[in-house]
C-alpha cells in the first residue's frame, strides 16, 4: 500500500469527466482538491473517515463546473487555497509560484502552470522524504494536456505555448511522482478516451504523445489540432467562480407543479425539460419539451442547449432521483428550477392537454430517410454511415434549418439523438425519427460499410 492508497480518495464525476480528491491529513482533518458544488460524494467520503475538511484548494477557475470551495469554507471553516492571479472576490489564501502551505506533516507547494487558464496552479504534495505527488488540474493530464482555447481563439496559441512550458516544468519532477489530474476521459476540457485517471511523471514521459513532440511548435500544432467543441456554459462559469458561487443554506429542492402551472411557465418563456428515458419521451411528451434523459451526462447537455436565465420545469419518471436533477443543474450554474410536473404525462393528459410523439426506429426500419449524425466530430470521423449529414448536437440550435426533411437522427445509442430530435421539433421540423442504436447497427441492417474521416460529409 502506498501513500495514495492510504490517504488519497479520488472522487470521479463520470458525467463531466473530472476528478476531485479528498486528502486525509492523518489528524482528523482533510484537504479537498477541485471539489465541485455537488459535494455529496466528497462529504460522504469525509464522513466515512471521520474527517473535517480544513482546506479547499482549486487549481484554476474551472469552466466546466462551479467550485465547492466557497461552500466548504462556509460549512466547515475550510481555508480556501487558490491562485492570487485569479483575483477571486471572496476570502481565500492567495498563492503565488513557490508558496507553501503547512498541512501538518505534509506540505503543499504552489507551482504556476499556466496554459489551460492564465492563473492555473498545480499543487505539489511533499513530505520529509520528497515529492509524493502533484495535483495537476488542467495542465498535465493522462496522455494529454487540457485545452487552451477557453479564453478565446485569439489566445489559443499563446496559451498552448504556456502549456508547453508548464508541462516541461512538471516533467522535471522525479519519475516516481504521482500525477493526480482534475480533467480526465469524458471531459470537454480535452482529455483522450481511456480508463486511467491518475498516472506518474515517468509513465507520462513514455505514453503522452504531446511529451514526445520534438519541439514547441510541434507540441502547439498537435494540441491545437486536438481541440473540439465545448459546451456553451463553459463561457459563463469562470466568472461565477471568480466572484464565488452563492452559499446554499439548505439542499435545493424541486417543488411540485400542476399542469396549469407548467402551461403558464411555457407561456412566460420558460422551458420544459423531459428527463425520462428516450423510449418514454418518444411514446408521448409535451410539445416543445427538450428531451435530456437523466444520466451522468445530463449536466453537460443542459448547460450546452438551454440558457441559465429562464425557469425550467421537469417531466420525470416515477423512479427517478429528483436530487440528481437538482445537483447536476446546480453544479453547472442552473438555479431557476421551477419544479417538476406532479403526476407526469398522465397528469398533463388528464388536464386536457395534447401530447406529441417521436418515432424511435430499429435499424432495420430506418432505411430511406436522410441520416443525420449528431455525435462529436472525433466520433464521426472514427466511423460513420456513408452519406450521413453531420451536425453536432451542440450546434443544432443554430443549425436546425440545415437538417433535411423527414430525417432519422442518430448518435451512439439514442439518447443524444432523442435530444436532437426534440430540438428539431421545437424548431418546427415534423416527421423526425430517432435511430434506436448507433451507426454500426444501421450499417449492419442496411449491408453498408462505415467510412472514416470528415470529407464531403456536410451539407
Amino acid at each position: 500500500m502506498g501513500f495514495a492508497d492510504d490517504h488519497l480518495i479520488p472522487l470521479v464525476d463520470e458525467g463531466l469527466g473530472n476528478s476531485a480528491y479528498l486528502l486525509d491529513l492523518g489528524d482528523g482533518r482533510a484537504l479537498a482538491m477541485d471539489a465541485s458544488r455537488d459535494l455529496r460524494a466528497l462529504r460522504a467520503a469525509a464522513e466515512r473517515r471521520g474527517l473535517r475538511i480544513a482546506f479547499a484548494a482549486d487549481t484554476h477557475l474551472h469552466a466546466d463546473f462551479l467550485s465547492g470551495a466557497v461552500q466548504l469554507g462556509h460549512d466547515s471553516g475550510a481555508t480556501i487555497l487558490a491562485s492570487a492571479a485569479g483575483r477571486r472576490a471572496f476570502d481565500h489564501q492567495r498563492l503565488t509560484d513557490g508558496d507553501e502551505v503547512d498541512l501538518g506533516g505534509l506540505t503543499l507547494r504552489a507551482l504556476a502552470t499556466p496554459g489551460h487558464t492564465d492563473e492555473h496552479l498545480s499543487f505539489l504534495l511533499l513530505d520529509g522524504s520528497g515529492e509524493l505527488g502533484v495535483f495537476t488540474g488542467g495542465s498535465l493530464i493522462v496522455n494529454s494536456a487540457a485545452r487552451t482555447d477557453l479564453l478565446g481563439q485569439e489566445r489559443t496559441e499563446e496559451l498552448a505555448r504556456a502549456q508547453y512550458r508548464s508541462l516541461k516544468r512538471l516533467t522535471a519532477l522525479p519519475d516516481q511522482t504521482a500525477v493526480w489530474p482534475t480533467h480526465g476521459a469524458g471531459s470537454f476540457c480535452s482529455a483522450p478516451p481511456g480508463t486511467e485517471r491518475t498516472t506518474t511523471i515517468g509513465a507520462q514521459k513514455q505514453a503522452n504523445p504531446l511529451l514526445t513532440a520534438p519541439d514547441e511548435d510541434t507540441f502547439v500544432a498537435q494540441l491545437v489540432a486536438s481541440l473540439g467543441t465545448y459546451p456553451a456554459y463553459f463561457d459563463r462559469l469562470g466568472e461565477i467562480n471568480r466572484r464565488g458561487p452563492a452559499v446554499l443554506t439548505a439542499d435545493p429542492m424541486l417543488p411540485a407543479l400542476s399542469a396549469p402551472q407548467v402551461r403558464a411557465l411555457i407561456a412566460d418563456g420558460g422551458h420544459v425539460v423531459d428527463v425520462r428515458p428516450a423510449t418514454d419521451y418518444a411514446a408521448g411528451h409535451i410539445r416543445g419539451a427538450l428531451s435530456i434523459p437523466l444520466r451522468d451526462q445530463f449536466a453537460t447537455w443542459l448547460g450546452w442547449l438551454l440558457p441559465d436565465t429562464a425557469p425550467l420545469a421537469f417531466i420525470t419518471a416515477e423512479d427517478q432521483d429528483l436530487s440528481e436533477i437538482v445537483w447536476q443543474a446546480y453544479k453547472v450554474g442552473y438555479e431557476r428550477l421551477a419544479g417538476k410536473l406532479t403526476g407526469g404525462m398522465d397528469a398533463w393528459l388528464a388536464d386536457g392537454n395534447p401530447q406529441a410523439t417521436t418515432a424511435f426506429l430499429a435499424a432495420d426500419r430506418a432505411a430511406g430517410r436522410p441520416y443525420v449524425d449528431v455525435r462529436q466530430e472525433a466520433e464521426f470521423a472514427a466511423g460513420h454511415v456513408p452519406g450521413a449529414l453531420h451536425i453536432e448536437l451542440g450546434a443544432l440550435n443554430e443549425s436546425a434549418a440545415d437538417a433535411p426533411t423527414g430525417p432519422v437522427v442518430a448518435c451512439g445509442h439514442g439518447e443524444r439523438a432523442m435530444t436532437a430530435a426534440s430540438l428539431l421539433e421545437r424548431a418546427g421540423h415534423t416527421d423526425v425519427a430517432v435511430l434506436d442504436g448507433g451507426p454500426a447497427d444501421y450499417a449492419a441492417a442496411q449491408d453498408l460499410r462505415l467510412v472514416q474521416g470528415v470529407e464531403d460529409t456536410r451539407a
